[in-house]
């Protein structure tokens, strides 16, 4: 049997401290739910964000929605100034921009400084104009999106 401490409510000091872990397990269950929870909210607002845009664009959006998810499931949807972005520890390493919603004549893919797209060259592009791409350029955006979520 343990000896019990009277002064501590006659909880022995191993007691008190099974107590104290197991305090601090239902906390950090809380706090992953909640940032599960977070995580769920904030991709139900990009898909409904993709939903609202105009036909042409939501086309684009969703296909780029598809390809991210796919090819880079780590990255998590979330939106950059009411658009689509798709970030690593909450900062935005890929992400598409409507070009209706911006008034522009082309929708854009773009990647951040984050993205792991450093060429030796000192040379590489930072956004790519989408309009009508083809199968190819769907897949080299596949690829761009592989290198831009890779860890530097």
């Amino acid at each position: 049997m343990t000896k019990r401490d009277s002064t501590a409510g006659g909880f022995s000091a191993q007691e008190r401290a099974a107590m104290q872990e197991r305090a601090a397990e239902l906390k950090a269950e809380a706090k992953r739910a909640k940032r599960a929870e977070k995580a769920a909210a904030k991709a139900d607002e990009v898909l409904a964000k993709i939903a609202q845009m105009p036909d042409g664009d939501r086309e684009l959006a969703e296909r780029v929605h598809e390809i991210v998810t796919t090819v880079a499931p780590d990255l998590a949807p979330k939106l950059y100034y009411g658009q689509p972005g798709y970030a690593r520890g909450g900062k935005p390493v890929v992400f598409f921009r409507s070009g209706q919603m911006d008034k522009e004549r082309y929708s854009t893919f773009g990647v951040s400084a984050l993205a792991g797209l450093d060429d030796a060259s000192g040379f590489w592009p930072t956004s790519y104009a989408l309009v009508d791409p083809t199968e190819e350029a769907w897949e080299q955006l596949a690829e761009v999106v592989r290198r831009a979520a890779e860890e530097r």
